[in-house]
């Protein structure tokens, strides 16, 4: 019977290591990928540890990271270990009132303590960046070590103090030879979990930070937004920079134990964590080494800012322009045009913004963009005129077109019939055949397009009548369909042929269509969306000259390549789009790459306050439903 719980427990005690491991491992695997797929080992390769190396915003994240989580971890004891000592000395009452509010942090919701930050700084109007997030990483990270200090003071003799003072000994030393070693590992204790706890966040990062300022934790979410398998190299090396470390803290001491006496074992475990620190920050030094500048210098020391989407940009473009001008450029990205606007519309400065096309006509009514001169732009002669001069900013007064676009239908050959895809078109989503094997992309206004061109009507139509039968469909939709309502992760899922069919930007479906030649790009003859990102200067820009510059550069072939041949969305350079879908082209054969222009159903989005608050009202009734429907 013993035999048998005892297996039984070594049985339950594997299954919870391998659900805790094997992912990691899993993660540590694809590092070494030889393609894109997050899920598909297609050969064993370095070429993503190479471009984590050779990305300084990567590296960047990785000083950021470390460094505040080392130089948190190291005030926070300090101030942590002095104030658990000072609480125990305290009177019952504070002693108590204090520990609850030690431990209202702990228990508040992160995001409460987050938001929290942001209103302090923003309220006393500090700008947001590397020592905001420092302190509010100290801040947080005090607590914990609080929290791990205080039972072994509670555990000491309470005279102990006192006799050593009686001794002779002044009240410093009776702390720091009496007292601390006693405590040492609590202290110890509460240091790992401050820069475990530092080195994890990213809510509190997030809303404490700003001019570019990242933790590896928001440049992974930045990353995961598209297929970008350097967040595996990325993650590895964190999981070997820990492990290390805790080889450090907890196997040197107890080999060391062998050989020395105890007195001096427990000299070696205060001095540990300061020979982790010190050989952290050497690791850390030579990451941000890497890298350096050179070559001439027209805007030598000025700054570029720009907000964009994330993974919008090459590999290379940011630096090259960095290395051609002499400027340093901080980018910061956004998940929605909407967060966007909210950041624009609170007065924040950026040189350059990269928002859609409906976004940019919002921007230019509501004054928040200046007019470009057109004088200091030569890149305009190399974009493609289907992207130029367009409802949305007639004559390119405002806006430079970065990337375009459709949203269609992105299909598994092996699936579905051809013959239904164009006898229905978007109807095919509404198909039984396909029941529970649909992906929905989680977007109001894609889904509302799908829906309405679907129904033959415009994609712009202020008729309510048409936007509630619209509604009616993608009601019945989720209703009778069983789709996954995503967002990216369609790529990868897409890529993998997990589902049949569903709707996707064209830029993905070029990425889906390149990882596996059984996936299709269809797009409806009821009409879709064609779609334009582009750059425009806000009109509190500080530095519009640079921003002209910039302009240029991701115009020019080099630069507009190294974009589209990494991200996979459409370039506005029309040579580039040649290139790239040519012979021999990165997406040779790829339909999905070249949006499609002879059709007159398609149109482009216009920006409509009243419609778009009703279509989004509308949409957040068609994800009830739907989670209903499940």
């Amino acid at each position: 019977m013993k035999k048998g719980r005892r297996s039984a427990g070594k049985i339950l005690m594997a299954l919870i290591i391998a659900f805790f491991y094997l992912p990691i491992i899993y993660m540590i695997v694809f590092s070494f990928n030889d393609g894109r797929s997050l899920t598909s080992f297609t050969g064993f390769s370095l070429r993503w540890y190479e471009r984590m190396l050779e990305s300084r915003t990567m590296m960047e994240a990785l000083y950021t990271t470390f460094s505040v989580a080392l130089i948190a971890t190291l005030v926070s004891t300090v101030v942590g270990t002095v104030s658990a000592i000072g609480l125990s000395k305290s009177k019952k009452v504070i002693r108590n009132i204090m520990e609850q509010v030690d431990n209202l942090p702990m228990m508040n919701p992160e995001i409460v303590t987050a938001i929290g930050f942001m209103l302090l700084f923003i309220t006393f109007r500090v700008d947001k960046g590397y020592m905001t997030m420092l302190l509010a990483h100290i801040a947080f990270c005090i607590p914990y070590v609080i929290l791990s200090v205080m039972p072994k003071i509670r555990s000491l003799d309470p005279n102990v103090a006192d006799a050593a003072m009686d001794l002779g000994a002044t009240p410093l030393q009776a702390m720091t030879k009496v007292i601390i070693p006693q405590i040492t590992p609590g202290i110890v204790a509460g240091a790992l979990i401050a820069f475990t706890m530092s080195v994890d966040d990213f809510i509190i990062s997030y809303f404490a930070t700003g001019g570019g300022v990242k933790n590896l934790s928001m440049v992974v979410y930045t990353m995961s937004k598209r297929v970008n398998p350097s967040i595996n190299a990325a993650s590895t090396l964190m999981v070997v920079i820990i492990t290390i470390v805790l080889v450090l803290v907890n196997i040197v001491p107890a080999v060391a134990a062998k050989r020395k006496t105890s007195d001096e074992i427990k000299k070696r475990k205060v001095l540990m964590p300061a020979a982790v620190v010190v050989a952290a920050l050497v690791v850390l030094v030579i990451f941000l080494q890497a890298g350096g500048d050179s070559g001439e210098r027209p805007f030598e020391g000025q700054t570029l800012h720009i907000y964009t989407w994330g993974e919008y940009t090459g590999e290379n473009i940011i630096n090259d322009f960095e290395e051609m001008t002499g400027s340093k450029v901080i980018l910061e990205t956004f998940d929605s045009n909407e967060q966007m606007y909210i950041k624009v519309a609170n007065g924040e400065s950026f040189d350059i913004l990269v928002p859609s096309d409906y976004m940019i006509q919002r921007l230019i009514s509501e004054g928040y963009l200046q007019k470009l001169d057109l004088s200091k732009l030569d890149g305009l002669d190399n974009l493609t005129a289907s992207v130029k001069n367009l409802p949305y900013d007639p004559g390119n007064e405002y806006s430079v077109p970065y990337f375009w676009g459709t949203v269609g239908i992105v299909y598994d050959k092996t699936k579905v019939d051809i013959e239904d895809l164009e006898r229905e078109g978007f109807n095919i989503f509404l198909d039984e055949k396909y029941r529970g094997d649909i992906y929905l992309y989680d977007s109001e206004r894609d889904s509302f397009m799908m829906a309405l061109k679907a129904l033959g009507y415009s994609m712009n139509t202020e008729n309510t009548d048409e936007i509630e039968e619209a509604y009616d469909w993608l009601v019945k939709c989720v209703q009778t369909m069983e789709p996954e309502i995503v967002t990216d992760e369609i790529i990868d899922n897409m890529a993998q042929g997990r589902k049949a069919l569903g709707l996707i930007y064209s830029g993905d479906a070029t990425y889906v269509m390149s990882e596996n030649e059984d996936m299709g790009f269809y797009l409806p003859e009821t009409g879709t969306n064609i779609w334009s990102d582009a750059m425009v200067i806000p009109a509190n820009a500080q530095n519009p000259a640079l921003a002209h510059a910039f302009m240029n550069f991701a115009c020019d072939y080099e630069g507009a390549y190294d974009n589209s041949s990494y991200v996979g969305y459409t370039s506005a350079n029309e040579e580039v789009m040649e290139v790239l879908s040519g012979e021999g082209g990165d997406f040779e054969g790829i339909d999905a790459y070249i949006p499609r222009t002879d059709n007159d159903m398609d149109e482009v989005f216009e920006y409509n306050e009243k419609t778009r608050k009703t279509i989004s009202n509308l949409w957040s009734r068609v994800k009830i439903a739907a989670s209903n429907a499940d």
